[in-house]
């Protein structure tokens, strides 16, 4: 086990260093002018030079990504043109917009990402794998059938059509709920739960159709096995038969698809936290873009693309542990 982990591990360091690669070249050496971005449209080209300079653009690529490198295990400097600023390692940049460490920016927005993909991916299970063995078990019946339409419907529905309707619903025409704000876990916890509520049911719906019709596929196939009707032929409960034999045999796929997604999810619900006015990494990533801050844009997207990567390794982990017939190796 402990090979495996640390050979696992190793392919995702490696993979993260080519993500950076390709992340840095991406964004720094397409077409364009960085430091005139950084700068802004109304700068003289002498401001502009300068800012190159305090940059390091006028060096070469390979000294720029050195610098990157450095940055992220060792720390740098960087110069503001009156004062130099140090950042600490893990050190992604400092923002063109506010001369903010990226770094701190991102950790100060991952909270509410993290929040919001835990909590989406909890509602996400529990409706997915409920919904999934009750249309196995009812297969070919009217609650199969119902089942099946939800989840299709859930399947194909853009998720920020699902949170406006549920906005509209339990927010403007039930008024079950007010209109969600977010307020931090550590203001207020009972706030915060209030107001994330809808947003865990929004992506935990749209995400709970794959979860339902994979649950459903493999319990089926489960209960076709041998061991199942031998355990039926010797009296054993179906409840007993559904819920400790045929669920095992369902959940490794569950477990790691749950994994990857939950790591997808760190940077994918763009959509949710607009609509919703979350302060995450998603709204981050579309605010960096809209301002061309290309510190936070590479830093986010970094970021994201490590942590899918490291839900690559758990999901790995979690898939080879639930079930044993997988080798670790």
């Amino acid at each position: 086990m402990t090979r495996y982990l640390i050979q696992r591990l190793a392919a995702a360091v490696l993979v993260v260093l080519v993500l950076s690669v390709v992340v840095y070249a991406l964004f720094y050496l397409v077409p364009g002018d960085a430091a005139k971005i950084a700068c802004g449209e109304k700068c003289s080209p002498q401001q502009v030079a300068q800012v190159r300079t305090q940059l390091g653009l006028d060096e070469s690529v390979y000294a720029q990504y050195g610098h990157f490198l450095q940055g992220l295990f060792a720390g740098r400097d960087f110069s503001t043109g009156t004062a130099v600023l140090h950042c600490d390692a893990p050190c992604l940049g400092l923002s063109y917009q506010t001369d903010q460490e990226v770094t701190g920016l991102i950790l100060e927005r991952l909270p509410a990402t993290a929040s919001l993909a835990f909590g989406a991916m909890t509602v996400a299970l529990v409706i997915g794998i409920g919904t999934g063995v009750l249309s196995a078990v009812r297969r070919g019946g009217l609650t199969e059938r119902g089942l099946t339409l939800l989840t299709l419907a859930g399947t194909g529905m853009p998720v920020f059509i699902l949170g406006l309707l549920l906005l509209m619903a339990v927010c403007a025409y039930l008024q079950w709920l007010p209109f969600p704000s977010y307020v931090p876990l550590t203001e207020n916890p009972e706030q915060w739960a209030w107001n994330m509520l809808l947003p865990w049911l929004t992506l935990g719906l749209f995400e709970s159709a794959k979860y339902a019709r994979l649950t459903r596929t493999a319990t089926l196939e489960t209960l076709a096995e041998d061991h199942i009707r031998t355990f039926r032929a010797y009296g054993v409960g179906e409840r007993s038969v559904v819920g400790r034999h045929a669920l095992r045999g369902a959940v490794p796929p569950v477990v790691a698809l749950s994994a990857l997604d939950l790591g997808t999810m760190m940077g994918g619900a763009v959509l949710t936290e607009s609509l919703f006015g979350i302060p995450g990494l998603g709204k981050t990533l579309i605010d960096s873009i809209r301002d061309i801050d290309l510190p936070v844009v590479v830093g986010v997207v970094l970021v994201i693309g490590a942590a899918v990567v490291l839900a690559n390794v758990v999901a790995d982990l979690l898939y080879a542990l639930a079930d044993r017939r997988v080798a670790l190796a």
